[in-house]
């Protein structure tokens, strides 16, 4: 059979439901079931219903067409739904591995699982690249129903999907007639243009042009010794397929929904099919459809469990990154070596600024060496060691030794002896604490100097000065101005007053 691979790259919102039947829970793998469900429904309004349905569904041998899922893509990069016969691996380092869902398809077709390349969504559990971005991302959509005959309005929440501007929807299907082939692809198209999914009717589930290519390198092809099978479709095991349930590894999970016809809308039957990336070992897998229409519905209504798998590829390794360590080897060089490099240093040589410093054993001069105290190597981090040093013989004479003490210690006034020829000329006085507040002692003043100095008495010298001295006035100023009378004068006579009238009578 030969297999092609579709792209689709999403204009708008799409809705894949969830297993749960949750509407605020969308799932990011649109699985082969539901497909196969959208492919019929463009075969019928392609006028090819019947033969579509006689050569799939109602075939006794192999179906004419089987799909995979539709996985997510971004760039060149598409995800996968891993082989669980080792995915998540044993030793996961520091990449949450259990958390990833989808992985890239080069994880498996290299074997190689370098950690330091891939991040992981824990939202929608895929793995990408560290510099592209996840492919697609969940969004909670707010709507209101509202009713025509009363006008009440019923707000809800439902989830959607939304693709970054390069990612989209990727996925195989193997046929091999070629007239289905071109059918195949006139129901994508159409697909393309009505949309895939729930909330067709807002415009949901809508894609740009499909892209067809050739994708019989794109996949593992070389079987396995153990005929292991790695499904990339839902798988519901038919009658004839024998399966080795006691090996390989797989998962199981429950499908149903709602029936979208004509005839009624009602709820599907449950059936349970192995999810994609489940590895089931038989010599080979054909699948079957199951009927899942309700009860007394008018026509039935196919759920298609084909397997679409490909050899189980081996186990990859996973690469860590790794410290290599930096071994310093010794030198012999010289100081002048040693010199020059730190010139070169200097002048903006090759060493790098982030290296750890190198601390080189660098040799001293003999000459040298004499003349400098040589004190104790130390490390620079620990505490000062504060050593004693010995005082020459002719230093010690001279300098006053005083006797050790603590720095951290409160200064000690040591008695300091005076010279009896300074003793004799410097008044000296009481010694006191220089703590202690002033004292007013009475000085004595010489003779000599009390017969020149006007002795004024004691004043408080916060009192206001009063001037009271005796100004000198010359004698020209004196004989020209009034004169005032003095203090000492006597006063002068007043005239004779006029007799009182009696005496002039």
């Amino acid at each position: 059979m030969r297999l092609l691979e579709v792209r689709l790259r999403p204009t708008t919102p799409w809705r894949v439901g969830h297993g749960a039947g949750d509407r605020e829970r969308v799932d990011v793998v649109y699985h082969s079931d539901s497909l196969f469900s959208a492919i019929t429904h463009a075969m019928k309004s392609l006028g090819w219903l019947e033969e579509w349905l006689a050569a799939t569904a109602q075939n006794e041998g192999a179906p004419a067409v089987r799909f995979s899922s539709l996985f997510p893509f971004i760039g060149k990069t598409r995800l996968v739904a891993p082989p669980k016969t080792w995915w998540p691996p044993a030793n996961p380092g520091r990449l949450h591995t259990e958390a990833a869902k989808l992985i890239p398809l080069d994880v498996v077709r290299n074997g190689i699982v370098d950690e330091s390349r891939f991040m992981v969504d824990g939202e929608t559990g895929c793995m990408y690249n560290t510099g592209s971005g996840a492919p697609v991302q969940i969004v909670l959509r707010t709507a209101a129903a509202i009713d025509r005959l009363t006008g009440v309005a019923d707000p809800h929440r439902i989830a959607c999907l939304e693709f970054a501007p390069n990612a989209g929807w990727w996925g195989v299907f193997a046929v091999e007639d070629p007239l289905w082939e071109a059918r195949v692809k006139s129901a994508f198209r159409l697909l393309a243009d009505s949309g895939f999914g729930g909330e067709r009717s807002r415009g949901w589930g809508r894609a740009a042009a499909p892209e067809f290519s050739d994708a019989s390198s794109l996949l593992p092809t070389k079987a396995n010794e153990d005929s292991a099978w790695w499904l990339l479709s839902v798988y519901s095991p038919d009658a004839n397929d024998a399966v080795d349930w006691s090996r390989g590894e797989y998962a199981a999970t429950q499908r149903g929904g709602w029936t979208d016809s004509q005839s009624g809308i009602a709820p599907k039957k449950q059936v349970r099919v192995l999810e994609e990336g489940s590895v089931v070992v038989a010599p080979s897998l054909r699948g079957r459809v199951v009927d899942v229409a309700p009860d007394g519905f008018a026509h039935p209504v196919y759920r298609a469990g084909f397997a679409l798998a490909v050899p189980a590829p081996p186990e990859p390794v996973l690469r860590q990154p790794q410290v290599t360590p930096v071994a310093v080897a010794e030198t012999t060089e010289t100081a002048a070596d040693v010199v020059a490099e730190a010139d070169m240093a200097s002048e903006g040589g090759h060493s790098e600024p982030c290296d750890p410093p190198i601390h080189a054993e660098v040799p001293v001069p003999a000459e040298f060496e004499a003349s400098v105290h040589h004190l104790p190597k130390t490390d620079p981090c620990d505490p000062p060691i504060h050593a004693e040093v010995p005082v020459p013989a002719e230093f010690e004479a001279a300098v006053h030794h005083l006797p050790e003490s603590d720095p951290c210690d409160p200064p000690i006034h040591a008695e300091v002896p005076v010279p009896a020829e300074f003793e004799a000329v410097v008044h000296h006085l009481p010694k006191t604490d220089p703590c202690d507040p002033p004292s007013h002692d009475e000085v004595a003043v010489p003779a000599e100097f009390e017969a020149v100095v006007h002795h004024k008495p004691e004043s408080d010298p916060c009192e206001p000065k009063i001037h009271t001295e005796e100004v000198p006035v010359p004698a020209e100023f004196e004989s020209a101005k009034h004169p005032l009378p003095t203090p000492d004068s006597e006063p002068e006579p007043a005239p004779p007053s006029d007799p009182k009238p009696e005496e002039r009578s």
